[in-house]
């Protein structure tokens, strides 16, 4: 978190530890402010710590920080990586999906008093081939459609599509913006045209979440952001503002306990915009640390697995650590009406990663898949966390000629105006042929550089590489009689051994243990192991001396293989950094393998006299910085998976053999 205000909320919990009275005492302090219009800060207990500065202005961001620390502690996680929703990208999500201001609509374009029979017969015949369109007329035309729709709630006059949704609203914040903007449409407006489009908007919000802390809270946050902006009375109705107790009847109805995820939409009109931002939790990391947490995940798995709506299953999506950010993305999809909207916030590993591939396929197929905003520096707008962010923008079972992506996007990009996105992002149009040539069908979205060099640089080399055999397919050079190359991950799980893995000691009789952080790079770009065992410029604190040494088991002494680092920081400049490993090292879960067959092996030896020799020469191959292009493109983390690594085009000579044809 930013600005000196991370320790706040930390010491608050040392001065009082239960989130429920937090939480009830904040909102009622909140309230005392608005009653005597005095700062929040001055009406605290007194045993609260002092309350910096950034949190003066917005108490409903300190409301959002409280609920998340207490869904991560509901959830067996550390409140120390809670991050909610920053209110930026809030309004820069909601803008984009803005209709036009109808409170005080745009002056019509006057029209010309200038004659069309005053221009010269050449001149009056080419602007009559323009066909210009009459701008008065079709603005008012359209005024009119929008007009109809107010009167049908179907949107209010402030420019907000209704029903307006969110499946977990963990506080309101979408609402609460939209409260903001709602007040700002009607400043200067006539009372009793915002008193009945307030009215309007609050009957037709549909709030839910699965915890009643959260649905208490959210409801009180709501009520008190529209006293704050002068849409509701403490008491009876006065101009411009609807009573307080019609707005708590109005938030009864339209707030309320559930889940999304296993039971029914609780209201009948299906909503026109869903702005979400669901849990990104998977659901082995469900109730963690809970004494009957591992029977608590297995039964939340079957029941997901196991629900179906007129005899289809729910979730088509659930494959390998499932997300419960997917499950909502396609249950918000079955809750929006035809042609609605979804926005929703979730891990930009939902691009590229393989286990999302359904869920893409979805979105393609049978949906309207219109906006990536990516914005990959999250820690930026998100204070703390690594994962990249991205906003989707979805159709429900609608058509999208072409996806559009936003980014790499900025915090200073995000704009409470226009499409929510400053003109400077650069937007890439992907078009279902070559989004194919490039994915093969599982929709994954390349992540593209900024800078119009560079992004012009990658898109070449993914159109160049696309055409070309990966690693693992039949057709590709290193396939013989049918065996493809395969991936594997290190034998030695470095948690479950710990013990058996030590401090490098010279001399002591022992095999090197190769980790991820022993690949180096020289000056020069030579990608290198960095081991104690085989180099002696290594200092006797350098972390590569540490867990360098196998003292457990013998396990079966390998030859020479071509590894890659599995894990890698995400600003390191290379991706894929590939190095032969030693005959008789021991390889731990943070590096990737290639396992080649007998019949490759015996062809390099022929071609390079040794193994050695033949692994080093493939090597260069797979360490050319074309191919390294191609892995960060497709990255979806800091994991470099096995699939990440078949699927890689690797270019060889065409002096290189061609195994395919030989006989067994």
């Amino acid at each position: 978190m930013q600005n000196g205000v991370s320790g706040w909320y930390a010491r608050l919990d040392r001065c009082l530890d239960n989130r429920d009275q937090q939480i009830d005492i904040w909102l009622s302090t909140w309230e005392k402010s608005l009653r005597s219009f005095q700062p929040i800060a001055a009406l605290l207990p007194e045993d609260w710590p002092t309350l910096p500065a950034n949190l003066l202005t917005d108490p409903g961001h300190v409301l959002d920080h409280l609920l998340a620390r207490h869904d991560a502690e509901s959830d067996g996680r550390s409140p120390r990586g809670a991050h909610p929703t920053p209110p930026r990208l809030a309004d820069a999500v909601i803008c984009s999906e803005m209709k036009d201001n109808l409170v005080n609509p745009k002056k019509p374009v006057q029209q010309s008093n200038f004659l069309m029979s005053n221009l010269p017969p050449g001149f009056r015949q080419h602007v009559e081939q323009l066909n210009l369109p009459k701008a008065t007329q079709d603005s008012d035309g359209n005024d009119d459609d929008e007009r109809k729709a107010v009167e049908h709630d179907k949107r209010t006059l402030s420019g907000i599509p209704l029903p307006v949704a969110d499946t977990a609203c963990g506080g309101g914040l979408f609402h609460a913006r939209l409260i903001r903007r709602h007040a700002d449409a009607h400043e200067d407006a006539d009372p009793a045209l915002q008193k009945e489009d307030t009215r309007r908007l609050f009957s037709n919000i549909q709030l839910l979440d699965v915890d009643p802390l959260v649905v208490k809270s959210t409801k009180t946050r709501l009520l008190l952001e529209s006293i704050r902006h002068e849409l509701v009375s403490f008491g009876p109705e006065t101009p411009g503002k609807i009573s307080r107790k019609e707005m708590e009847t109005l938030l009864d109805a339209g707030v309320q306990q559930g889940d999304a995820l296993q039971g029914e939409w609780p209201w009948t009109s299906a909503p026109e915009l869903v702005l979400t931002n669901p849990p990104w939790l998977r659901i082995k990391d469900r109730f963690r640390g809970m004494e009957d947490g591992s029977q608590l995940r297995k039964e939340l798995g079957e029941r997901l697995r196991n629900l179906t709506d007129n005899g289809t299953p729910r979730f088509s999506t659930m494959r390998g650590n499932v997300n419960l950010y997917r499950l909502f993305i396609e249950r918000s999809l079955q809750i929006l009406k035809d042609g609605g909207r979804l926005r929703i916030i979730a891990p930009d590993s939902l691009l590229r990663e393989q286990s999302s591939h359904p869920l893409r396929e979805l979105l393609v197929k049978h949906h309207g898949w219109t906006h990536a905003w990516a914005i990959e520096e999250a820690n930026l707008l998100f204070p703390g966390m690594t994962q990249g962010v991205v906003v989707l923008g979805i159709t429900a079972n609608g058509e999208a000629p072409v996806l559009n992506l936003h980014g790499p996007i900025t915090r200073a990009d995000l704009r409470k105006e226009g499409e929510g996105l400053s003109s400077r992002v650069p937007v890439f149009q992907l078009n279902e042929e070559r989004w194919t040539s490039w994915a093969r069908n599982t929709w994954a979205v390349p992540r593209l550089p900024r800078d119009r060099v560079e992004r012009s640089h990658t898109l070449n080399v993914l159109d160049r590489l696309a055409e070309l055999p990966r690693l693992s397919d039949e057709e590709h050079p290193l396939t013989t009689n049918q065996r493809q190359v395969r991936v594997r991950v290190g034998e030695i799980d470095q948690t479950a051994h710990a013990k058996s893995i030590e401090t490098w000691v010279k001399g002591k009789r022992s095999r090197p243990f190769i980790r991820g952080v022993h690949f180096s790079e020289s000056e020069d770009g030579r990608v290198f192991i960095r081991h104690p065992a085989f180099r002696t410029d290594i200092p006797s604190r350098a972390s590569e001396r540490q867990l360098a040494m196998w003292v457990g088991d013998q396990h079966t002494a390998h030859g020479p293989r071509l590894a890659c680092q599995a894990i890698v920081n995400a600003h390191q400049e290379r991706r894929l950094r590939w190095a032969v490993i030693p005959e008789g090292s021991v390889l731990g879960n943070s590096v990737n393998h290639i396992e080649l067959h007998d019949d490759i092996q015996a062809r390099l030896v022929e071609d390079h006299t040794t193994i050695e020799g033949g692994l080093q020469w493939l090597c260069e191959h797979l360490n050319n910085n074309d191919l390294d292009e191609w892995a960060r493109a497709w990255a979806a983390n800091n994991n470099v998976n096995n699939y990440e690594l078949e699927m890689l085009p690797v270019e060889l000579p065409d002096s290189f053999p061609q195994f395919g044809t030989l006989t067994p």
